[in-house]
């Protein structure tokens, strides 16, 4: 059984399933760990934040231009939506492949925040994008489960979205954005 029920079995007789079916597991919303569901305990259990799907994967790139040529010339990739963002000093194009949504990144100057990430690499993963239905309150729970926010309220983005970045907790991990439409 692999979507409903989440169980899948290997070749070598191993099988994973889902931690939460059935209840059985609650996580400890402060720390990570799991804590036994007898109700004891203080801890205050939040809902998980619904996302809606994966928004986009963000790519930082030095030369936007290029890079688009790049898709477009290889994957046949045109662009959807192309847009600057004065305050964060970056151009940003969205891409749709298949039914996901890739978006280049590139700084617009030398005081761009991306030059400092994009420093000795021509390109490199930035962030992973989740739609969300709202921001604010999708960046109040992740505080909440030890998120360190980027942003502590949503601002404008792209393509008339509100947006928020917010690292994990687990330092290095993958920048995370919500976006809400």
């Amino acid at each position: 059984m692999c979507r409903s029920g989440w169980v899948h079995t290997c070749p070598m007789g191993l099988q994973a399933r889902n931690p939460y079916e059935n209840d059985e597991l609650i996580g400890d919303v402060t720390s990570g760990d799991p804590v036994d569901g007898d109700g004891d305990d203080e801890e205050v259990e939040l809902d998980p934040i619904e996302l809606r799907e994966v928004h986009h994967v963000a790519i930082a790139v030095a030369d936007l231009d290029e890079a688009l040529a790049g898709y477009r010339d290889v994957f046949g990739i045109t662009v959807d939506h192309r847009e600057t963002i004065v305050e964060e000093a970056v151009e940003v194009a969205l891409l749709t492949v298949g039914g996901n949504r890739l978006q280049l990144m590139a700084p617009t100057d030398d005081d761009s925040w991306l030059v400092e990430f994009l420093d000795g690499q021509a390109s490199g993963l930035n962030h992973l994008a989740f739609a969300v239905d709202d921001c604010a309150a999708a960046l109040e729970s992740l505080a909440a489960r030890g998120y360190e926010l980027v942003d502590e309220e949503p601002r404008p983005g792209p393509d008339g979205t509100r947006t928020a970045y917010v690292h994990p907790p687990d330092q290095p991990g993958t920048l995370l954005q919500l976006v809400e439409r």
